[in-house]
């Protein structure tokens, strides 16, 4: 599957568990004669904080699906160049340990 892919079903996945606990609340809510934010308050609380924290755990895991191979090629990119500057700098150490080695 493509990690852009997960990531966004990650993400949606994350939206859905924080609809949820404000929909459930509601319909936990439904036979109230009277609404306030108070009572409202008290209904998020009997639905707890299990919803918030999975959508918390879900947007992280789809922003790091989503991003990561953006970040994981950037790396890549800075290491070639790394790579190329150290091996143009060391190549004239290199004959002189070899000419020390031969000594």
């Amino acid at each position: 599957m493509n990690h852009k892919t997960m990531g966004m079903i990650f993400i949606c996945i994350s939206a859905f568990l924080y609809g949820t606990r404000y929909i459930a609340a509601a319909i936990f809510g439904s036979n109230v004669s009277s609404w306030n934010k108070e009572v409202y308050e008290a209904m998020l609380s009997y639905v707890g904080r299990g919803p918030l924290i999975l959508s918390i755990i879900s947007l992280t895991i789809g922003i790091l699906c989503f991003m990561g191979p953006m970040i994981r090629r950037w790396h890549e990119q800075d290491l070639r160049k790394i790579k190329s500057n150290w091996r143009e700098f060391d190549q004239p150490n290199d004959k002189r340990r070899v000419q020390k080695i031969k000594r």
